[in-house]
């Protein structure tokens, strides 16, 4: 139960966790980036082939400039970055220019035994058709996958060793449940059928590496919790509810993985859980570690790959905040009001999660 708790107070406290298991191997993560970069190093015609628009890109890959950060042209967003301290604010979105990332989605979810009423968010996986990249594709997305959703040790955002606990992120979503006060089954069950995706991103450094560029904006995930694996490159960055402070992450060698709350826990929660902000870009330290890859590995591609899971509530869910749970976020809302650090008021509207996902 102490466990439990430990995780329910760090999701609402920092808005993310580390996460640590023995099983997340070092060799498979390397595996899965030299697959990433192969498979981004294609000429662009090879990528269109795996482009799916009429499925709003929920499957396949996304090319660069498309995908726009939802806070450049969200209000309440743009409250939330003007109320930090200017030393601790993103990089400027305010262009609104879409992201010069590209982005590849690969679903990792159990069938439902129903008609999803959301056929465009479950549909089936795309497996590139180039030589080379055909028959490795399926075994090294499904073994990071996997690994990425299996996880044992958790400690708070700023990593304390605890004992081995968790044994997947349905684990962490169970033990979150319990640390709130809710049933046990209560997210693992409405996550079972949900459409989770590991989903890559790729910023080609020779054409975007100069410093400061965004490559991802700042923003938050619209899914329950977000799953971020060790880059070759820095530039990540989140945002801790507690501080308000710009951190840049260093996901250790072997065995780490950060984890974020999405808008789905924040919704069900009636914000006593906040989705986690972030965003990736060209720092120094990006630049050096481009500068040091060239000379230690000069015939791979300059492409930074994000290792990124989004783990999903089932689509057909019923998307509503937990009366007690919304309870407790006003008293905390007021709390906060009271000692000055007053929180935007959000209202959160029943829906279906897949509505959730596609608004």
């Amino acid at each position: 139960m102490v466990k439990d708790a430990q995780a329910a107070d760090a999701l609402i406290t920092y808005g993310a966790l580390v996460l640590h298991d023995s099983r997340v191997s070092e060799e498979d993560n390397s595996i899965f980036l030299d697959l990433l970069e192969d498979y981004f190093a294609q000429p662009i015609e090879e990528l269109k082939k795996d482009e799916r628009p009429e499925l709003s890109y929920q499957i396949g890959v996304t090319l660069e400039n498309t995908e726009k950060p939802k806070c450049a042209v969200d209000e309440p967003c743009l409250r939330i970055i003007a109320k930090l301290d200017p030393p601790e604010r993103p990089l400027d979105i305010s262009a609104h220019s879409p992201d010069p990332k590209c982005r590849f989605f690969w679903r990792m979810s159990e069938k439902a035994p129903y008609e999803t009423q959301f056929p465009g968010l479950n549909a089936v996986n795309i497996v590139p058709q180039a030589h080379g990249l055909k028959t490795r594709w399926t075994p090294i997305m499904e073994q990071w996958g996997t690994s990425m959703k299996s996880s044992y040790d958790i400690c708070p955002f700023i990593p304390i060793h605890a004992d081995k606990i968790i044994s997947s992120v349905a684990d962490l979503a169970q033990m979150t449940a319990v640390g709130l006060g809710l049933p046990a089954e209560t997210f693992r069950d409405a996550g079972r059928y949900g459409p989770h995706l590991l989903a890559p991103t790729a910023s080609d450094l020779l054409k975007y590496g100069d410093k400061d560029t965004i490559l991802a904006g700042f923003h938050s995930d619209l899914n329950f919790l977000t799953i971020h694996g060790r880059s070759r490159y820095p530039g990540l960055h989140v945002w801790a509810r507690n501080t308000g402070k710009r951190i840049p992450v260093k996901i250790p060698e072997g065995n780490y993985l950060l984890v974020q709350a999405g808008k789905q826990l924040e919704h069900i929660t009636g914000g006593l859980i906040k989705a986690g902000f972030h965003e990736v870009v060209v720092n120094e330290k990006t630049i050096s570690t481009i500068e040091a890859r060239k000379s230690q590995f000069p015939d791979r591609p300059l492409i930074r790959i994000s290792s990124t899971f989004f783990w999903h509530l089932n689509s057909d869910f019923d998307l509503a905040p937990i009366p007690d749970l919304a309870a407790r976020a006003r008293a905390v809302r007021e709390e906060q009001t009271r000692l000055g650090n007053e929180e935007e008021y959000m209202v959160y509207e029943p829906m279906k999660v897949g509505h959730h996902v596609q608004k």
